[in-house]
């Protein structure tokens, strides 16, 4: 697999870095810079916007994060991928601030264009 693979659309189905098993769904938008590094865009739950930079070696993608939380505040984190396919991604992530005693989890799938589909 190589990085131009992975650009796209993807859904996403997570839960949060705590004991509490808060979930989450969400977009995740995947694109290349002019280095061919990985840029991350997600929205979480329809409200949330993180972004962040990346890189891809022997189906392993990995990508700092920021966003800024209700509180106003900048969080920062890494996600950590296994790219099952280009069309799975099985991550874990942890944030700077987060409970070191759990990781995160999210799960993304491509999302197809009808383009893409024969009739």
């Amino acid at each position: 697999m190589n990085i131009e693979e992975l650009v796209g659309s993807y859904s996403i189905i997570g839960s949060n870095q705590d004991g509490e098993s808060h979930n989450y769904k969400g977009l995740l938008l995947l694109s290349l810079d002019g280095n061919n590094r990985i840029i991350a865009k997600w929205t979480i739950n329809n409200t949330q916007k993180q972004t962040g930079t990346g890189f891809f070696k022997n189906n392993i993608l990995v990508i700092n994060f920021s966003y800024t939380g209700d509180d106003q505040n900048i969080y920062k984190g890494v996600v950590v991928y296994q790219c099952l396919s280009k069309d799975v991604l099985d991550g874990f992530w942890s944030e700077k601030h987060g409970n070191p005693l759990y990781l995160g989890k999210e799960r993304c799938f491509r999302i197809k264009s009808k383009s893409n589909t024969l009739n």
